[in-house]
């Protein structure tokens, strides 16, 4: 079944015009299909043809806690001052009925040896961001695939999927408190897959390193980096599976964050140094024969482990009246998550996921030489936030989607969240296959 996922990500690279086929079949090329550099690639005229699509994306969220107070105990909140508002990264998103990230992708061949990609998401508050912005090569490098620009970081599975493709309404918690939300990055990244019997890939990215947990060090250079590698293949003809390993480094320089301190002053810290993150992930997937129409089930699992070591300031803008101290900061923090989604009939699909961290050890130089006390870093406290979470959705079709999932939310300090979500996702255009 691997195999047919890859043949027909192969198939859909020849029949999609543009760099979408590029983008989603870019672990499929095979070796023989590569042509050598210098020798003529024979590409359709028609692929030149910009492929463009629209991912219209709204819910309805009931939720029993107030939204603006949300917070995964234990962990420094990602981006520091406010939770992100439309639910595309930490935290649920506002009550109510909105509209999420509308994506309009835009893909083409350039010549015969680039193809562009371009997604711009447009969220609700009616701002414009670019999510996706790379050029990457059309195959002259036997094996490899060089991509340039702005994209999803390559660490575990699911941080490399663009929302309309969840199984799930938001991203597990563990992408939440260690990214806030999905990674991306603007560098530079290099995969090669190998000629071997089963499906082996690996890879290196290096960048500006500027987003969570990272931030912007304004140097030449590399502000961070990672390597993976992925292993996969059939079992029989029924099962398929894809095994992953993820190392990535960033530096952070003057990474903010709102606290209260022990007195109930509204303090901004700040944190400097290295984070270091390794995750592992695991896919498994079950279909009669190899024929998802019917019936077929997917687990997924990840896990994810960062190490932060630098130096910790208190309260930069002095509103205590102690000055600006700052010590020595070290943390250990972990998270998973485990997910099963099971297609019980053509068009059906239900499915359970259960989120855990744990905030682990963490070292407050500041704490430890008396200056100020555990109470005045309330953020910090220890926390094991859970969450589990239930779904059921229908495709019409496989360009429509109706969701409906229930969550309880543990991700708050002494407080639970339960969470109802109905959500449609439409897509309009033309649309390359998704990755395995």
């Amino acid at each position: 079944m691997f195999r047919r996922t890859i043949v027909a990500a192969a198939v859909a690279a020849i029949a999609m015009p543009g760099a979408a086929r590029a983008q989603e079949a870019q672990t499929a090329v095979s070796q023989q299909s590569i042509p050598a550099y210098g020798r003529k690639p024979i590409v359709p005229e028609a692929a030149f043809n910009p492929a463009i699509s629209l991912i219209l994306d709204g819910k309805y969220r009931n939720l029993e806690r107030e939204p603006d107070t949300y917070q995964i105990g234990g962990f420094i909140p990602a981006g520091g001052h406010e939770e992100d508002g439309h639910g595309h990264g930490a935290g649920p998103g506002e009550r109510g009925f909105g509209i999420d990230e509308s994506e309009l992708t835009i893909s083409a061949n350039i010549d015969p040896y680039f193809t562009g990609y371009f997604t711009a998401a447009v969220t609700g508050e009616n701002e414009v961001e670019v999510e996706e912005a790379f050029v990457q090569n059309s195959g002259w490098l036997p094996g490899f695939t060089i991509k340039a620009g702005r994209y999803f970081g390559a660490f575990g599975y699911q941080n490399e999927q663009h929302a309309h493709v969840w199984d799930f309404v938001d991203l597990p918690l563990v992408h939440q408190a260690f990214f806030g939300g999905q990674f991306t990055d603007d560098g530079v990244q290099v995969r090669y897959v190998a000629p071997t019997p089963i499906f082996l890939e690996a890879g290196f990215e290096g960048g500006r390193g500027a987003n969570f947990p990272g931030a912007d060090r304004e140097k030449n250079g590399f502000n961070g980096g990672g390597v993976f590698v992925h292993v996969g293949g059939d079992v029989g003809a029924s099962h398929s599976y894809r095994v992953g390993a993820s190392y990535r480094k960033l530096g952070a320089a003057e990474r903010t964050y709102d606290d209260v301190d022990s007195a109930g002053t509204e303090v901004e810290n700040a944190f400097e140094g290295e984070s270091k993150l390794w995750g592992l992930d695991f896919v498994w997937k079950w279909a009669p024969d190899g024929d998802p129409a019917v019936r077929n089930f997917k687990f997924q699992a990840e896990y994810f482990q960062r190490k932060e070591d630098g130096t910790l300031a208190f309260d930069l803008e002095d509103a205590t009246g102690l000055g600006t101290p700052s010590d020595s900061y070290s943390s250990k923090q972990k998270g998973w998550y485990v997910q099963g989604v099971y297609q019980f009939m053509p068009r059906w699909r239900a499915g359970a996921r259960y989120d855990q961290l744990d905030s682990g050890t963490v070292d407050v130089g500041l704490v430890a030489n008396g200056i100020l006390t555990a109470a005045d870093f309330p953020v910090l406290a220890g926390h094991k936030p859970k969450r589990t979470s239930a779904m059921v959705d229908f495709s019409p079709s496989e360009f429509s989607r109706l969701r409906v999932q229930f969550s309880q939310d543990k991700a708050r300090f002494d407080e639970k969240d339960r969470q109802i979500f109905v959500q449609y996702v439409m897509s309009l255009g033309a649309h390359g296959a998704h990755k395995f």
